[in-house]
């Protein structure tokens, strides 16, 4: 069995998922829960916080769920305050919360693009603000971003908002890491590529004529001839959490099948 992370705590934002199947951060809790760790499953639904701490103690993991809107700082100040409480430490910090909006800039509200920012950019903000203070206590701790290759390359779609905030976190995640490196904290961001995960049939399948063309086109543009799935990110997670990655740091990592390097 896999212990590479017993003892830690994995706080994990946006562990639910919006539909059924695995997304991104539901794969990367219960990932995070088979290697040891003790997980708090944070999510705006508690049905599907709660529903991945159910999948985890089915497994005999340790989970707890917590309902929390990451865009307001008393709601995530609190999460980190229950965490210290029942826990007493808080060793890794993923960030899974992201929204994608189809629309240009020329017709895109501006309500709708401080909404996209502020679930995308602010969020990871507002718990790395909480959080940082605990792991420069114990001088030590991990944070994931995660990001998507859409802050790095055009993707093909119409969603500057999204491209614009995944950029951010991007660099906001560098910053960290040179920030606080000497103080034991390494941060890093992960980058999906194409995905197979419930998000892209909430957001995505808007900009084709059916969900069997979106399924079709994402996978014959992977250089695999597949989209990735929600597992692919979480065992990458999983790594960068570990000791095992304790020279990286700093890192946005493309975990794509190899879509950044293509051309054309």
């Amino acid at each position: 069995m896999d212990q590479r992370l017993q003892g830690r705590v994995a706080l994990v934002f946006g562990a639910g998922s919006v539909g059924s199947g695995w997304g991104n951060g539901k794969a990367s809790a219960v990932a995070y829960a088979r290697a040891g760790a003790e997980v708090v499953c944070v999510d705006w639904n508690p049905d599907a916080a709660g529903e991945t701490v159910q999948l985890i103690r089915d497994e005999k993991g340790s989970a707890q769920a917590v309902a929390c809107d990451i865009t307001k700082e008393d709601q995530v100040a609190s999460v980190v305050e229950r965490c210290l409480a029942q826990l007493g430490r808080v060793d890794i910090l993923h960030n899974n919360v992201g929204h994608a909006k189809i629309g240009g800039p020329v017709d895109f509200p501006e309500a709708e693009w401080q909404r996209q920012l502020d679930l995308n950019v602010t969020g990871v903000f507002l718990a790395c603000k909480h959080v940082l203070p605990v792991m420069l206590k114990a001088g030590r701790g991990v944070i994931t971003n995660i990001s998507s290759v859409a802050g790095w390359r055009y993707t093909g779609y119409d969603y500057p908002s999204y491209y614009a905030s995944k950029g951010a976190i991007n660099q906001f995640t560098v910053g960290l890491a040179l920030q606080y490196a000497k103080q034991g904290i390494r941060a890093n961001a992960i980058m999906p590529g194409l995905m197979d995960t419930p998000h892209i049939y909430q957001h995505i399948a808007e900009a084709y004529g059916s969900r069997e063309e979106m399924v079709q086109k994402r996978h014959d543009l992977c250089p695999t001839g597949r989209m990735g799935t929600g597992w692919d990110i979480a065992h990458a997670a999983v790594f960068l959490a570990t000791d095992e990655a304790q020279y990286i740091t700093g890192v946005c990592l493309p975990v794509d099948g190899g879509l950044s390097a293509k051309v054309g």
